[in-house]
């Protein structure tokens, strides 16, 4: 794939050793943490929704650090919550002057990345603020607006409540990530984890600098969409409306901008197909939605419906049946002459024969069709035309695990659990292509050993009628 020029190279090349730092010691959060660093990297904001005790503050601690000079900002709301503990208390001589403003040093105006716990739980005043800071990064002091420093918030909760103020502040969050407690595969791990030793925080000519940001915000906007992206997406929104999912026109233009900062942020000129990858938590609001996503996408990234086994199938199954009948088709029985044989063995045992009528000759028609080299060449010649097609196919399908592969191998944000899925998708294609495959050429045998005319009568049969294999 073609490359991003400079000044990304040395932020490309500091990014490993950072998700490194930021995943020492947390048990089964590797996809959490990634997933979270490129939403920040974007300049969007995550919401983790799971029990506590899943390391969610401690995840957002980590990554205030990754970036330089970042102020951080931590607040755990409940329905008693006040402006006050989020904006800054009121300022008195503000007051005294008939103003009404805040002091927001320290406080979320002024931080750069902020946690805060149970965010469904703050009154509705304290959700309308949050709403413009953090989709405009402004805050209305007073008279004025305040212009905010904000890279990312980290929201968390146990539940997203279902009411008009909430669901539009949900839909801020870009990124929605279900934390759970660790698998019992897991659980050993975790407790031999050494909390007695603290994270160490990356050095600070490892962070991220601001420049860092503007760079790769700047190359990111250079990062093109190509056709297939595209189609792919209009299929997935496609299949949200028929599944009655809501997925905002703003929140499409989010997914498309964080894509673009995944490819720029691994140094390639374009979003890859496998980069969709990413969308079952950019995309479906909870788990199960984005279950249903991530199925949507093992069974379509890297595979041609025109091509599925259900519909290759069918169309074997056409030519199977076609040469059955032709198979079992019966014809008129001709004597070397060219006259209608007769026979009276055949019926003698099958008609009343009181008069003897056993012994007239009556015409066979027992005998089995017989073909001409014009029909069975026909017939395995559109046969070899599916062999050829089904050949170009299973190269395709090697050719996409190889890039899938590849793809794994240099990417940075790909949940590795989703993308072993779709490999195992297009190996279980490419076995099932195999399978038809031969099933088509058995019925090419079948064809060249129909029963033959001693000579061609020059008749090509119609086509045997199938589905395209061209057309989606």
């Amino acid at each position: 794939m073609d490359q991003v020029a400079l000044p990304l190279t040395t932020l490309r090349s500091r990014l490993p050793a950072l998700l490194r730092i930021l995943e020492a010691g947390l048990v089964e959060r590797r996809p959490i943490v990634r997933l979270c660093l490129l939403t920040a990297l974007a300049g969007e904001h995550s919401l983790l929704i799971g029990p506590p005790g899943t390391a969610k503050s401690e995840l957002a601690r980590r990554l205030h650090a990754i970036f330089r000079d970042a102020r951080y900002f931590e607040r755990l709301l409940t329905r008693f919550s006040v402006p006050e503990e989020l904006f800054g208390p009121l300022s008195i001589k503000a007051l005294e002057e008939d103003r009404y403003e805040r002091h927001t040093a320290g406080f979320l105006p002024d931080a750069s990345v902020a946690f805060i716990d149970e965010v469904f739980k703050a009154n509705s005043a304290i959700l309308n603020a949050l709403l413009t800071l953090l989709n405009e990064r402004e805050f209305d002091n007073g008279a004025g607006r305040q212009r905010c420093p904000l890279i990312t918030a980290i929201g968390a909760t146990n539940e997203v409540p279902e009411d008009e103020v909430a669901e539009a502040f949900f839909d801020r969050f870009l990124t929605r990530i279900p934390v759970d407690s660790v698998s019992p595969a897991a659980f050993a791990a975790l407790l031999r984890t050494d909390t007695a030793s603290a994270w160490k925080a990356p050095a600070r000519e490892d962070t991220l600098a601001a420049e860092d940001i503007v760079a790769l915000a700047a190359a990111a906007a250079a990062v093109s969409l190509p056709e297939v992206v595209i189609a792919t997406l209009a299929d997935l929104r496609a299949q949200f409306v028929a599944d009655q999912v809501y997925v905002s026109d703003r929140r499409w233009v989010k997914i498309v901008a964080l894509l673009r900062v995944a490819a720029a942020s691994e140094g390639r000129a374009a979003v890859g197909l496998w980069d969709l990858l990413l969308l079952p938590w950019i995309t479906a609001p909870d788990a199960p939605r984005q279950e249903n996503v991530a199925a949507w996408l093992q069974n379509r990234l890297g595979v041609r419906e025109a091509f599925s086994p259900p519909r290759l199938t069918r169309v074997v199954e056409a030519f199977q049946a076609q040469l059955d009948a032709e198979l079992q088709a019966n014809d008129l029985d001709y004597d070397e002459s060219g006259r209608l044989r007769f026979s009276a063995e055949q019926v003698a045992d099958q008609i009343g024969d009181a008069k003897g009528g056993s012994a007239a000759l009556r015409m066979t028609y027992a005998r089995k069709r017989r073909y001409g080299a014009c029909h069975i060449g026909a017939r395995t010649a559109q046969i070899d035309d599916l062999l050829a097609r089904i050949a170009t196919y299973v190269a395709e399908l090697a050719a996409q695990r190889g890039d899938l592969a590849a793809y794994r191998a240099g990417s940075l944000w790909l949940d590795d659990a989703l993308a072993e899925r779709v490999d195992g998708h297009l190996a279980a294609t490419a076995e099932a292509i195999a399978g038809l495959r031969e099933r088509a050429l058995a019925a090419r045998v079948g064809f060249e050993s129909l029963p033959r005319l001693p000579e061609d009568d020059g008749q090509t049969p119609e086509p045997v009628a199938v589905e395209p294999l061209d057309t989606p």
